[in-house]
C-alpha cells in the first residue's frame, strides 16, 4: 500500500528533523548504552550519539526495500507485501522511539529504559508474529531453516507456530517493564526459547514429511 510507504519516509524524515532541530540544546556527550539497572554506563560525541539512530534506521529500511528485488522467491514477497511492508513501518516507529529515549534523557528527561524498551520490543515481537503467520516462503524474511526452505508445508506449518509464539514472547517481554533489572530476561529468554524451538520443530517436521514419503 502507498500509504504505509509514504509513512516509511514520513518517519525516516521525522527522525532527521526531529533530530537536527534539538541538536543545539543537547549536550557534548549523549548516553549510548543502559546497564540492567537502567542506568548510562556508555557515553558517545553529540553528533554519533544522536545521529547513529537515524543513519541505522535509514540504511537498514534502504536494505528491507533491496531484499525482495534480489531473493530468488522474489514473487512470494507479493502474496504478503503489505505485512512485509508493515513491518518496516514497525521498525521505524521503534527506531524513531529509541531516538525520542535517548534525546529525552540527554535533556534531563530520565525514564528508564528498562520500561521503554520492553514495550517497546515487545510491540516489535508482536508484529513481527503476526507477519510470520502470512510470510510466504524466501530468503530473508521468516524462519529460515534448511528444512523450511526445502519444503512448502514445513515452512507454512513452522511459521504458523513461529508466529503465536512470537506474540506470546512478545506479550513476555512487555510484562517485563515491571521487572526492573529483570526486564531483560524477560526478552531474551522467550526469545532464545522461540529460536531454539522454531528450528527443532522444522527438522522434526521434515523428517516426518521425508517418511511419510518413503511409505
Amino acid at each position: 500500500m502507498k500509504f504505509i510507504r509514504y509513512a516509511i519516509i514520513f518517519g525516516i524524515v521525522s527522525t532527521f528533523i526531529l533530530t537536527i532541530a534539538i541538536y543545539p540544546a543537547i549536550p557534548d556527550l549523549v548516553v549510548s548504552h543502559w546497564n540492567a539497572a537502567g542506568q548510562p554506563d556508555g557515553y558517545m560525541s553529540k553528533t554519533w550519539g544522536l545521529f547513529l539512530i537515524p543513519l541505522i534506521m535509514t540504511g537498514i529500511v534502504a536494505l528491507f526495500a533491496i531484499l525482495p528485488r534480489i531473493d530468488p522467491y522474489k514473487k512470494n514477497y507479493e502474496k504478503f507485501r503489505n505485512y512485509y511492508e508493515g513491518f518496516i513501518l514497525v521498525f521505524v516507529l521503534f527506531m524513531l522511539a529509541i531516538q525520542v529515549q535517548i534525546i529525552l534523557w540527554s535533556l534531563g528527561y530520565q525514564i528508564s529504559p528498562n520500561i521503554t524498551i520492553p514495550f517497546l520490543i515487545g510491540i516489535l515481537f508482536i508484529y513481527i508474529g503476526f507477519m510470520l503467520g502470512h510470510a510466504e516462503q524466501n530468503w530473508f524474511v521468516g524462519i529460515r531453516t534448511p528444512w523450511t526452505l526445502s519444503s512448502k508445508t514445513v515452512w507454512k506449518k513452522t511459521h504458523e507456530i513461529g508466529g503465536k509464539l512470537f506474540i506470546i514472547a512478545g506479550i513476555i517481554s512487555i510484562i517485563g517493564l515491571v521487572a526492573g533489572a529483570y526486564a531483560i530476561w524477560f526478552i531474551l529468554v522467550p526469545m532464545l526459547a522461540v529460536a531454539v524451538f522454531t528450528v527443532v520443530y522444522s527438522y522434526v517436521e521434515y523428517q516426518k514429511e521425508i517418511k511419510n514419503q518413503d511409505n
